[in-house]
């Protein structure tokens, strides 16, 4: 597994991209506090696709551990892996949909400022 260093050069940089494949389904399973087969089953799902190293072994980003964590939440709540899916697309699409209102609240208030200011 041989990425590129970050853009200053930095090769220890790439560890802060939340994309990069960093950990092993060990290590990753250790993070999550879960056994290795719940993150091949996410895998073997198409839920979650790690990163294949060259020998073929699964490396995992900071992202899907994220992702990873989120779905273990919801299946521990109760929810099949195939409704915690769908929740997570909504929250996320609420989540990017409350930051575009953000965004054009924070337009619309500039504007008026400057419109007042004219």
């Amino acid at each position: 597994m041989t990425a590129p260093a970050s853009r200053d050069g930095d090769p220890l940089g790439r560890l802060d991209d939340p994309d990069f494949p960093a950990l092993t389904m060990s290590q990753a399973a250790a993070l999550l506090g879960v056994q290795a087969a719940f993150l091949r089953s996410l895998d073997t799902a198409g839920v979650l696709q790690p990163h294949r190293s060259p020998g073929g072994h699964r490396r995992y980003s900071r992202h899907q551990l994220t992702l990873a964590a989120r779905l273990r939440g919801l299946l521990d709540d109760g929810h099949t892996l195939a409704s915690a899916e769908v929740i997570l697309g909504l929250q996320d699409e609420l989540a990017d949909a409350r930051a575009d209102t953000e965004r054009l609240q924070a337009t619309v208030d500039r504007l008026r400022a400057r419109g007042a200011d004219g």
